[in-house]
């Protein structure tokens, strides 16, 4: 069995969906959305697929990383994913864990896990143990760049797909600007829809409190990364002053800031990111560390990975939705009524369609 299972080679691949144009949050300009795809190959044949979300950022460097950490797993059983884990910790602690190397860590965990559900036949998500068989979603976006007509689009479009929450981007150069498209987001989509903004780390302390206070009757869900996500008192200045509830999580790399936000009652929704915090297991973790402390996790934009992952905690709240990789996909997720639903397939139950790839050299 054991060798049956051994990583055996591996591909990477850069695909890309489709942009009109660019679009633009408090702090980033994005002009591509594109993913890089890694594929683990074992000795049986098997493949596992893991991908990530890349932009335009750092294409060489990303790479560098896939080239420098992948040599390393050859020889692994796909089942041993704390070994490679910690292997690439200590691999990657000269120029630090917290980086591109820790994606590309997370990527060959996440596609490891993908061929162990293939080689079990089973989801991922049977694999970890269920708490529900769907969870809550919402449709992101509200880009700071739309126009008014172009924002309430896209909220109106969520609204009629069944979607029963939407999330705004704030962090306009006057916070004004945020409060009326707020207001007439709450218009469009009426008070049956919770609504959430994002400022992406884009804002001060005194402009984050206005924009709180000023929002306080559209009845806000939760206020989205308004600081630098290391200011721990500032976020704590900002629950006193306000009330509001506060998300983070998604820029984080470990669970010492979680620690530092629970003890300061500074956060009321855990956002981690997959591909940052580096794995399954240190997911599942910061998901636990956020339970002791009776915080729900909502993570941050892999729905294909986190429907699973918060289907097997007890405090997943729900996920995040895009819909940028279901073109390039075999296995769009089901999404219906505001709930997503884990894929039945084994692993994690899609697979990218290989002419939306393009293979890179390693």
């Amino acid at each position: 069995m054991s060798s049956a299972i051994t990583i055996r080679d591996y591909k990477l691949y850069k695909a890309t969906a489709t942009l009109k144009k660019p679009i633009a949050d408090a702090t980033h300009t994005l002009h591509e959305i594109s993913f890089l795809v890694l594929r683990l190959r074992l000795d049986n044949g098997v493949v596992g697929e893991s991908y990530l979300l890349s932009f335009q950022y750092s294409p060489e460097a990303i790479r560098g990383a896939f080239r420098d950490l992948l040599p390393h797993v050859k020889g692994f059983a796909v089942n041993e994913m704390g070994q490679v884990f910690n292997k690439l910790n200590n691999l990657s602690e000269y120029f630090g864990n917290q980086g591109i190397n820790r994606w590309a860590q997370a990527a060959i965990n996440i596609a490891m896990w993908d061929a162990w559900g293939k080689y079990l036949n089973q989801p991922v998500g049977k694999l970890l143990g269920t708490y529900r068989d769907k969870c809550s979603i919402y449709g992101s976006g509200g880009w700071i760049s739309y126009s008014i007509d172009e924002l309430i689009e896209e909220v109106s479009g969520y609204k009629s797909r069944g979607f029963s929450a939407v999330k705004i981007k704030v962090g306009s150069a006057d916070w004004r600007t945020d409060a009326e498209r707020l207001k007439l987001v709450r218009e469009a989509v009426g008070n049956g829809i919770n609504i959430m903004m994002d400022a992406n780390q884009g804002m001060t302390l005194p402009a984050a409190i206005q924009l709180a206070n000023a929002v306080n009757d559209l009845d806000i869900f939760w206020f989205e990364e308004p600081l630098n996500h290391q200011d721990f008192d500032g976020y704590q200045s900002l629950k006193q002053h306000t009330g509001i509830s506060l998300a983070m999580g998604e820029r984080e790399y470990d669970t010492l800031p979680l620690l530092q936000l629970l003890q300061r009652k500074a956060i009321d929704i855990w956002q981690p990111d997959l591909l940052r915090i580096g794995s399954v297991e240190a997911w599942r973790e910061s998901a636990a560390l956020a339970n002791s402390y009776h915080v729900p996790v909502l993570p941050h934009y892999y729905k294909d990975y986190d429907v699973s992952l918060v289907c097997s905690i007890p405090n997943g709240l729900g996920v995040e939705s895009f819909d940028w990789i279901d073109p390039l996909i075999d296995e769009p997720m089901l999404v219906k009524d505001g709930f997503a639903f884990p894929r039945l397939g084994a692993g994690w139950g899609f697979n990218f369609i290989d002419d939306c790839l393009t293979e890179i050299k390693l």
